[in-house]
């Protein structure tokens, strides 16, 4: 029987409603959340480690890069064949990614939540966690990055993203799917996720922002953090890589002060590409050395650039990591 390392770190499976009248608070212990699944003593040797017991929006990302560390002093040992990772679903996919670009481990590492709390009918962290394990214990998971495993489904890390507030099917990879499932008597994959470019500096950077371009949009926001002056800036454009006038003026003085500045969409899907000449157009900025994001996200394109910069101020060597 192969061993599993459980790392909890909190999140809706780890909540039960407090008092009458009140929402659900953090209240499960890692043993406790074990416990509540039996199945799991047929699947895998299990060792459970609290690494926290917060909401996900509490997780920082300077404590995303320590669960990582974490996972790979776990995964060195000998004894373990593979590691699953229980967290709020509302950063889950940052954490995924942020594990996928730093964890050194070709073992599988897997990470799961609930959109139910432990106390709720028809809760669906156990089903979750017991999916998750069996992934994690799977001869043929390995070498595949890091995974989150939800709703039976398993997402690689660069693709998936929480997709709806409250549904237990929450999660999905717009453009691409799931890369496998878990059946009932076994874990099946269909293809394999493209290999992540690792970074892992010492400490990453915190100080970088997101914005999210919006018809009418304007460049206060954008002075503002040039007088600042911000580490780091994602800005989520329209469509493949568009943006107002004004913001065009924004970023342009933004770089003008020595700040990186990702381009990613706020769409779903799809690739910020150079596909229009007119002014706001991700072709028209191209002259301020702007990084494209590629099909990446606006919040996992900020993980990407904070780790980026913990290694290298470098604008040309920062955008290697987004090719």
């Amino acid at each position: 029987m192969k061993k599993v390392v459980v790392i909890t770190t909190g999140g809706t499976i780890a909540m039960k409603s407090g008092q009458e009248g009140q929402g659900l608070v953090p209240a499960v212990g890692g043993g406790e959340l074990l416990a509540a699944v039996p199945a799991l003593s047929d699947v895998a040797d299990l060792k459970v480690l609290e690494f926290a017991n917060l909401p996900s929006g509490h997780i920082t990302p300077a404590m995303m890069l320590e669960l990582a560390c974490l996972v790979d002093r776990q995964a060195s040992r000998s004894d373990v064949d593979g590691i699953v990772i229980t967290h709020g679903t509302d950063t889950l996919e940052e954490t995924v990614y942020l594990l996928d670009l730093v964890v050194r481990t070709e073992k599988p590492v897997c990470i799961t939540g609930a959109m139910r709390g432990a106390s709720e009918p028809g809760g669906d962290g156990p089903a979750n966690l017991l999916a998750a394990v069996r992934t994690a214990a799977d001869d043929y998971a390995g070498g595949r990055g890091a995974l989150l495993v939800f709703n039976d489904e398993i997402h690689a890390a660069a693709e998936v993203t929480k997709t709806h507030t409250t549904s237990c099917a929450a999660f999905a990879s717009p453009g691409w799917g799931p890369i496998g499932h878990v059946y009932f008597d076994r874990v099946l994959f269909k293809r394999q996720p493209e290999k992540a470019v690792k970074l892992r500096p010492g400490k990453l950077v915190e100080d970088v922002y997101l914005l999210k371009v919006v018809a009418g949009m304007d460049d206060f926001l954008f002075r503002c953090l040039a007088d600042k002056p911000a580490g780091g800036l994602v800005v989520e454009a329209l469509g493949c890589g568009n943006v107002t006038p004004l913001v065009k003026t924004g970023i342009e003085k933004v770089r003008a002060c020595g700040i990186p500045v990702v381009l990613a969409s706020r769409t779903h899907a799809g690739r910020v590409v150079e596909a229009y000449s007119y002014p706001g157009s991700a072709k028209s900025m191209q002259g301020s050395g702007l990084i494209f994001a590629d099909d990446i996200t606006g919040p996992k394109a900020r993980i990407k650039l904070m780790l980026a910069l913990g290694l290298t101020n470098d604008v040309e060597e920062i955008a290697k990591f987004f090719k």
